[in-house]
């Protein structure tokens, strides 16, 4: 049998000679928030992980008998999944919640088939803990930040330029109070674990962003790379407003009848009731171009904070221009960085 304990940051390390990562925790668990890369094989499903929980309380010896034949009536599944996945032999790894009794019950039948098995001790918790306390401290990525009114093409340039850094992505929010078209957003946990690994992989580089705000949607961006987005190249993208509507259109073209009264309903405090009744006639004929350009000109430009520095203007009018001159920014940033 082959099985190891070890910490997060020597486990994280191993990462990539993993061939499959096990989340042994239920899935309910997993959906909410997981490690990268992860497979969810549970030993307890929903069901049984809160019956069992709920007997713990009071019965801690029948919980964990519960739980054991439980995880027996589980494991065939397990093995099923892995053996299809990895031929034995493979390195695996695996965790549960605190490195307790499912991780090891999936690690130790594991082991005895032949996989060699890293298991993560302590679990997801002591995973956040490492993740929390890294997202504390300074980012070690120097940013090129892009700032700029609504409708600027960041969000596209960001994704034109490499390295970079995609918030709007990674908390799947277009950053605007129109932004959550795109459907439910991970939560806080899940975005803070994919910004530690997005880091970690930037971690030395310098790298492109997009100037958000602390909040994203109902996500928080961790307050040290909040500073870090404000810290290096500030870079203030502008556009004809033509090219604006352009761009918010293709951005919001999904845009229903009840998403978009719903946010007029929120932005009314900050926009004229003659621009409100102007945008809500035009989007009822059918008019986005129109709707998208009061929207641009008459509340998103009025709430605008520009950063207290800007550093450069690039127009992106010329989209590959302005990828073109970003990329030139990034190539004397680094120069001088040698000197």
């Amino acid at each position: 049998m082959s099985l190891i304990e070890l910490g997060v940051k020597e486990w994280l390390d191993k990462r990539g000679e993993f061939e499959v990562i096990i989340d042994a925790r239920s899935p309910k668990e997993f959906a909410y928030s997981h490690i990268l890369g992860a497979r969810n094989f549970y030993a307890l499903d929903d069901a049984q992980h809160e019956r069992i929980g709920t007997i713990y309380k009071t019965d801690r010896a029948r919980a964990k008998a519960l739980g054991a034949s439980y995880i027996c009536g589980n494991l065939q599944n397990v093995i099923n999944e892995v053996y299809g996945l990895a031929k034995v032999g493979s390195l695996i790894g695996i965790y549960c919640a605190r490195g307790g009794m499912r991780s090891q019950a999936l690690a130790t039948v594991l082991g005895m088939i032949g996989y060699r098995v890293l298991r993560l001790e302590g679990g997801y918790k002591a995973f956040r803990a490492h993740v929390l306390s890294a997202l504390a401290a300074p980012v070690q990525t120097k940013f090129i930040t892009l700032f700029g009114n609504t409708g600027c093409y960041k969000s596209k340039l960001i994704r034109a330029l490499s390295p970079a850094l995609d918030l709007e992505k990674a908390a799947n929010h277009l950053g605007s109070v129109f932004g959550a078209i795109a459907g439910a957003q991970p939560s806080q946990k899940a975005f803070e674990d994919e910004l530690f690994f997005e880091l970690e992989r930037l971690r030395g580089e310098t790298a492109f962003a997009e100037g958000e705000s602390r909040r994203i949607g109902a996500l928080t961006l961790p307050a040290s790379l909040h500073e870090a987005l404000r810290a290096g190249v500030c870079v203030e993208v502008t556009a004809s407003i033509n090219r604006r509507v352009e761009c918010t259109m293709s951005d919001y073209e999904r845009v229903d009848s009840a998403f978009f009264y719903e946010c007029m309903r929120k932005i009314s405090p900050f926009i004229s009731r003659e621009a409100s009744e102007d945008a809500v006639r035009a989007f009822e004929l059918g008019d986005t171009a129109k709707v998208a350009e009061i929207l641009l000109v008459k509340y998103y430009d009025k709430v605008y904070k520009k950063p207290a520095r800007i550093d450069v203007s690039v127009s992106s009018d010329d989209f590959e221009a302005a990828v073109t001159r970003l990329n030139e920014i990034r190539r004397a940033q680094i120069t001088s960085a040698k000197f």
